[in-house]
């Protein structure tokens, strides 16, 4: 037997072993299985909202008759024990008239001070209490708007998809956090504790009315982030990663006569500003800055066809007050994922999902747009997004200019799915095309089914064909090579037994040419059985998992092996709000070429089998002082690999925090005596001056790349939808000698003001 396979059937066996000899104790709570949130969303009655019966005005003191005569929800605490003795009262209510929905809670606390107020900075919540409202506005059990706010009225709207899911990519992977919307939040706090209201029109949700009866998914709750308290209502069982915001387990609630008004919202903009680019002088002795001055014009348009679909329109696209991305450092072979935060792609975002791997997917929206050589100008484009009868749909259509590698091209994306058999099964297809202005052409085709079999176990499929003008690495069409497929079977949930196979393929010309992928030419398998508990209220400990995992790749041309990694891992939430992990792997590369490292390292083709371990804490969210924290020592590849990651938040004020960012990366192969440190490091500093100023402030630098850059963005929001940015750029060069000539101080330097004004009616 190979060394590595015995590495990986030990690792497995000393798993089963500490799995049975360490297993703590169930308690009579523990003792229901996984399936039971899926049984206990069945049982529960639809809840018909009521009606206002009277005006209510929008200040968060909940004074007015109208909320006297709407029912509170019966809300249960839901961490850090499930169904334990509540701390404090909440009452929360939930009602319509016809423009808006309408949300008020009643928040008591016997100690003011206990109450958490941290931040004015809009979408951002910092350890602060919150009231919440998650609407699948389409009962869909896949999709979702999550809208919370907090004791100062700070507004935070997110976008849930894949059933709040993860799919690769962690919490970023089914939580869009740069989607936005128009809405209104106002709270008071007195010596009794914090008051809330929230008015959500309805032309901000989208919905499917039949007769004028509208069904919706909702779930509401309250966060306590002093002592990491969440009461919740409907009473779904903490036995998912984030099923607090997860669809499927939702109320399904119904508002009769709503009709939503449509109104058309138009926001042109005016840029200027200017830009310094360093280049190299006509005689190639050294570098000068040129400049470049811009000045702009362009526009959106929105507008609600119906109740359910959405027309967005652009002109001249600009997304120059975009959040810079976030540095990484690359250990791998692969290209590095960044994840989409322009706001125009946001709408509905999750109908146009479809993974084919960890971060791999067969529309990644970032390729309109952004290429390797910089930004590409957007001329125009159209989305549009929602359901037509028993179809979500969306469907996109940009147009980019020539660059000044790429020519002008096309992007047209359409995606189509549809609930089959019961409510969270599903059957859909994408169909995405790139067209260039050379002739150039990208086609694909996909098909997907996600099946719910039996409680909370799925089965699903997954089919992709591309066809390119030339195929990436044969001189001929071949159809085998240009397929990617996948089947899985899996059981759901963090509480009890869960399990994942999967096996998937991928020909060596599979190229979704609006997509993200990472290796080609390969069959994948990969197998995850876990066990989980949850406890009740007598343990530090609220939930504890553990799990072994092996996943390999095989190349398609004889079957050898290109990677396999087998993982075993402990993860542990805290009735304090924090959690900690720990893991131990086994891994197996075989490079078919010399790998480059950052700095002078580099690793020569050959097959390497290599182990290390892990361990990561988290702080509880509700710490003014808090992060994300942890190690990984072991072998990489034929040397060694120190790897650390600090990533603190110290929330100051309500008007200052500062998130800091080091990774630290330590190479060593002695056999080559080559020795590589990274340093990584990023402070952003959030000032919000009231509720409609902030300001934000990125400053990176990598010893990888020898550059520091700062990313500084100013915002007055008059209202929502009519703002003023003013956003700095800049790169420096912290090793000018690294090449000949010299490198200039300032790689390139950029200013922009930038104002919006949304006309609506």
């Amino acid at each position: 037997m190979c060394h590595s396979c015995a590495q990986v059937r030990n690792l497995s066996l000393i798993s089963l072993i500490l799995l049975f000899l360490f297993a703590p104790r169930l308690s009579a709570q523990d003792r229901v299985t996984s399936d039971g949130t899926a049984q206990e969303a069945d049982a529960r009655s639809v809840l018909v909202l009521q009606r206002l019966s009277g005006p209510l005005i929008l200040d968060g003191r909940l004074d007015e008759p109208a909320w006297d005569r709407i029912d509170p929800v019966p809300l249960i605490q839901y961490q850090p024990v499930y169904r334990g003795e509540m701390t404090q009262r909440t009452e929360i209510r939930v009602a319509y008239d016809d423009e808006y929905l309408w949300v008020s809670a009643k928040m008591y606390e016997s100690d003011p001070a206990n109450i958490r107020a941290n931040t004015l900075t809009r979408d951002r919540s910092s350890s602060d209490d919150i009231l919440a409202i998650v609407l699948d506005t389409f009962k869909d059990n896949e999709n979702a708007l999550w809208f919370s706010t907090t004791p100062l009225g700070t507004r935070i709207d997110r976008a849930v998809s894949s059933d709040a899911e993860f799919t690769g990519g962690g919490f970023e992977s089914v939580m869009n956090k740069s989607w936005n919307t128009y809405w209104d939040a106002v709270s008071t706090t007195t010596h009794e504790g914090w008051f809330s209201e929230m008015r959500i029109p309805f032309s901000s949700l989208g919905f499917q009315d039949v007769d004028g009866r509208v069904e919706m998914g909702m779930i509401l709750y309250r966060y306590m982030a002093k002592n990491s308290e969440r009461h919740i209502y409907p009473p779904i069982r903490p036995e998912y990663d984030l099923g607090f915001v997860k669809p499927s387990q939702a109320q399904t609630i119904i508002l009769e006569n709503v009709s939503s008004t449509r109104p058309v919202y138009i926001t042109p903009y005016v840029s200027g500003g200017f830009n310094q680019q360093s280049e190299l002088k006509g005689d190639g002795t050294g570098f000068e800055l040129g400049n470049d001055v811009s000045r702009d014009i362009g526009g959106d348009l929105k507008y609600s066809l119906n109740n359910n679909l959405t027309l967005d329109l652009t002109v001249n696209t600009d997304f120059a007050q975009v959040e810079a991305d976030e540095q990484q450092v690359n250990l791998t072979r692969f290209s590095l994922f960044f994840p989409e935060k322009r706001q125009f792609f946001q709408e509905r975002a999750g109908i146009f999902n479809f993974g084919t791997g960890t971060v791999d997917r067969v529309f990644h929206s970032r390729q309109i747009g952004i290429s390797d050589s910089g930004l590409v100008s957007i001329a125009a484009g159209g989305r549009l997004v929602g359901r037509i009868g028993s179809w979500d749909v969306g469907v996109i259509n940009m147009q980019t200019l020539k660059g000044d590698v790429l020519p002008a091209e096309n992007f047209g994306i359409l995606r189509l799915r549809r609930r089959v058999l019961n409510p969270r099964s599903t059957v859909g297809t994408l169909l995405t095309s790139r067209v260039g202005s050379d002739g150039t052409y990208n086609l694909v085709y996909a098909l997907d089914a996600v099946l719910n079999v039996r409680k909370t176990d799925y089965l699903t499929t997954k089919w992709v064909q591309t066809f390119a003008d030339t195929p990436r690495n044969s001189e001929k069409f071949d159809f085998a090579e240009s397929i990617f497929a996948l089947v899985q079977f899996e059981r759901r949930g963090s509480v009890g037994l869960g399990f994942n196979g999967l096996l998937s393929y991928a020909g060596k010309d599979h190229d979704p040419g609006i997509g993200f992928v990472l290796r080609r030419n390969f069959w994948s398998y990969f197998g995850d059985l876990g066990y989980g508990w949850l406890y009740d209220g007598g343990s530090i400990i609220r939930t504890l998992r553990t799990s072994t995992s092996v996943r390999s790749f095989m190349r398609n041309e004889d079957g050898s092996l290109e990677s396999l990694i087998a993982k075993h891992s402990w993860d542990a939430d805290l009735t304090t709000g924090a959690s900690t992990s720990a893991s131990a792997q086994v891994e197996v590369e075989d490079l078919d070429s010399e790998l480059d490292l950052p700095g002078e390292s580099s690793v020569p083709a050959g097959r390497y089998t290599f182990v290390s371990a892990g361990a990561s804490y988290n702080f509880p969210f509700g710490s003014l002082f808090r992060g994300r924290y942890n190690v990984l020592v072991g072998q990489f590849y034929d040397g060694w690999r120190v790897q650390m990651n600090l990533g603190p938040t110290w929330t100051v004020s309500k008007h200052l925090e500062f998130e800091g960012r080091y990774r630290y990366s330590y190479l060593r192969f002695s056999v080559r005596d080559q020795t590589t440190h990274v340093h990584l490091l990023g402070l952003t500093t959030k000032i919000g001056f009231n509720s409609k100023i902030s300001m934000s402030a990125l400053g990176q630098y990598n010893t990888a790349d020898d550059l520091f850059s700062s990313n500084v963005r100013f915002r007055y929001n008059f209202r929502e939808g009519n703002d003023l940015w003013i956003v700095f750029n800049q790169n420096l060069n912290s090793d000018r000698m690294r090449q000949t000539p010299e490198l200039a101080v300032v790689e390139n330097r950029s200013i922009l003001l930038k104002y919006t004004y949304t006309f609506y009616r």
